[in-house]
């Protein structure tokens, strides 16, 4: 018998709101509150996230993001800075103990890829599962050295056409697993590496050059227009399909409305978290 699953669409939600949420669905899942949950969410205003140990000061050119209209947060996931924008963004959260999850962080990415490259099949699309197992699968696949996620994938993580198309990052606390990444339907590179630092003009050319050989958009390669909804669709089926799990639509508790409200006052919409290093 398949198990029961919880499927929240959040909607469009501000950076902090959005990251607040993700740890409050863990907070109440490892308490017994909540079962296991795949939430589907927005950006509004759109965002550049950066992982857990990224350097703002080093990375990120503050001014321009500002200029931008850009929101901005710190993860509580490692990984490289993300542009939130034209793409489905995803949430898992589900206990270490989960029967058939396995305990290392590389085994659970393929698992609960499984469910990403499902909803790739249903976008008649043809991804597949990076594993980076040989030298040569790490040589092809190795990053050029910017700030930005999409640079290139990380073990398990899905490519189109040789291309990263979805970026994923994991945390673990209290005996819980979140693993939160982006799909991208479009992207604009522009704007991602305007607001990046790198040593000189000259780099950052060559690094955007290289960027779009790495990483591609899901309405690049589809034959025809991908709206959010079609993709939120096709992977709420992929995922019930890789997973094999039932996913029952619901809503956040109470608890979890109040435990991420209190989450972006002391942490997600702080400059103490999000400017920390």
């Amino acid at each position: 018998m398949k198990e029961t699953w919880r499927l929240l669409h959040t909607g469009w939600r501000s950076s902090a709101e959005n990251m607040a949420i993700d740890e409050a669905i863990l907070i109440a899942h490892s308490e017994g509150k909540t079962p296991p949950t795949i939430r589907f969410y927005g950006w509004d205003p759109a965002t550049l996230s950066i992982g857990y140990f990224q350097k703002v000061d080093k990375e990120l050119d503050m001014d321009r993001l500002r200029k931008r209209k850009l929101g901005f947060v710190r993860r509580p996931t490692g990984g490289r800075a993300v542009l939130h924008d034209q793409e489905v963004t995803y949430s898992v959260i589900v206990g270490e103990d989960y029967p058939g999850m396995p305990t290392s962080v590389t085994d659970s990415y393929r698992v609960i890829s499984q469910g990403l490259l499902e909803g790739f099949r249903k976008l008649d699309l043809s991804a597949e599962m990076v594993p980076l197992e040989t030298e040569e699968e790490k040589e092809k696949y190795a990053s050029m050295g910017s700030a930005a996620c999409f640079d290139s994938p990380s073990n398990y993580e899905l490519v189109v056409e040789g291309r990263k198309v979805a970026g994923s990052a994991q945390t673990r606390q209290r005996g819980v697993i979140l693993q939160h990444g982006s799909i991208l339907l479009d992207m604009d590179v522009d704007l991602l590496f305007d607001v990046l630092r790198f040593p000189s003009e000259r780099v950052k050319q060559r690094l955007k050059e290289g960027f779009f050989q790495k990483a591609v958009a899901i309405n690049e390669v589809s034959t025809t227009p991908i709206s959010v909804e079609q993709a939120v669709q096709a992977f709420t089926e992929g995922f019930a399909i890789g997973m094999d799990i039932h996913l029952e639509p619901g809503e956040l508790t109470p608890y979890e409305e109040t435990l991420a409200q209190d989450l972006v006052r002391t942490r997600y919409g702080t400059e103490a978290w999000n400017l920390k290093r």
